[in-house]
């Protein structure tokens, strides 16, 4: 609730499986929240306009850009950043295909294909193309990171099949 008219939010929100009471300022953006308040720094901030996709989180498995999406609008949402998703296939595929250079982008990227992954079990190449034109990368090819869902969706179906 607001207090005292200083627009100062109390919110409860799910971040990576883990149930919060936070204190936000009003306009105060998802991505400030997570590296500011809960030293979650895994997002980057980029280009500050939803652009790049360096700042890409999950919302109910959803990506989405958390340096365009306020604060309040993640209450009542299951949140899940790069540090949520250890271990996952997709982080080992990117290690395997050196889908990665700088890194600054890399936690978008992999939370952008996660999704992808749990939200289309067999994806076309289109689709594949088309998620990742979410994300900007200025280091390294596509080629990488495309080969890398492909080696994350053989091993799943593998696993499944």
């Amino acid at each position: 609730m607001a207090k005292d008219g200083d627009r100062t939010f109390e919110i409860e929100l799910d971040i990576n499986g883990e149930m919060k009471n936070i204190n936000i300022q009003a306009g105060e953006t998802l991505l400030h929240l997570l590296r500011n308040k809960l030293s979650l720094t895994g997002a980057k901030p980029g280009c500050l306009n939803g652009d790049c996709g360096a700042c890409t989180v999950m919302v109910d498995n959803l990506p989405l850009k958390s340096c365009i999406m306020l604060a309040i609008e993640a209450a009542g949402h299951k949140i899940t950043t790069i540090e949520g998703l250890r271990g996952t296939p997709i982080q080992e595929a990117f290690i395997q295909h050196f889908a990665f250079q700088c890194g600054y982008c890399t936690p978008g990227f992999i939370i952008n294909c996660h999704s992808l992954l749990l939200n289309h079990s067999k994806p076309s190449k289109e689709t594949v193309r088309s998620w990742l034109s979410s994300n900007i990368c200025r280091c390294t090819s596509y080629q990488e990171i495309e080969e890398a869902i492909w080696s994350a969706i053989e091993n799943e179906l593998r696993l499944f099949s």
